[in-house]
């Protein structure tokens, strides 16, 4: 599998590339955030939330099918769950609903948290285990903070953890953290990657390892 960023909490996912492959991109944004969406084909869009940092599919190439809606999919042989959460720690009432999504892409168990903003309850972590990628909100004000970024993550236990949503030069939302905040509070040393390309047999087994992809 193949994990790029976009930008944000954009991410694309290709089981292989070429004509064959599926390509599943998450939470494209609009123009105006300050960030390039760069040209991109999907067969696959998943939205977190209708917000327009999150919802651009009009930028995306093809007729991609769209899941914005809670429930299981099976398509084109990616499995895909979109789990209900709220996007703040009050039930909803500040910001409302949030998307979580687990995609099963080349026998590999990638999670996006979109905009979470609370922690996990158990009928969540239970649809979430044996996650083996994790891409997690990091900077705050709209999602988790660093510090509670590092709770959730304590309860998934996910082998390869993957931050997003958090401020870059680019990025024209004000208020966010950048990752360094992150990084200093979880701990580990990550590893710099312009893409990650991974299989299942070279996922790590016993320690927990931090990826920082660049935009």
């Amino acid at each position: 599998m193949i994990l790029t960023w976009l930008g944000h909490s954009c991410f694309k996912l290709q089981d292989k590339i070429g004509s064959g492959g599926v390509t599943v991109v998450t939470d494209p944004f609009g123009k105006q955030f300050g960030l390039k969406l760069p040209n991109c084909e999907a067969d696959i869009v998943t939205i977190s939330h209708n917000h327009e940092d999150h919802n651009n599919v009009a930028a995306l190439r093809g007729n991609p099918f769209v899941i914005n809606c809670a429930g299981e999919y099976d398509i084109k042989n990616v499995l895909i769950e979109g789990i209900d959460s709220f996007h703040d720690d009050v039930q909803g009432a500040e910001r409302g609903n949030n998307l979580i999504f687990r995609l099963e892409i080349d026998d590999i168990s990638v999670v996006h948290l979109g905009d979470l903003g609370q922690p996990l309850d158990s009928g969540q972590l239970e649809k979430l285990a044996g996650t083996d990628i994790l891409l997690i909100p990091v900077g705050g004000k709209y999602t988790l903070d660093a510090k509670k970024a590092v709770e959730v993550i304590a309860q998934i236990e996910p082998r390869i953890i993957v931050p997003m949503h958090y401020q870059t030069d680019e990025l024209k939302i004000e208020g966010l953290d950048g990752v360094d905040k992150f990084i200093k509070e979880i701990g580990l040393s990550p590893s710099y990657e312009e893409k990650l390309k991974i299989s299942k047999k070279d996922l790590p087994v016993e320690d927990m390892e931090l990826v920082i992809l660049k935009y």
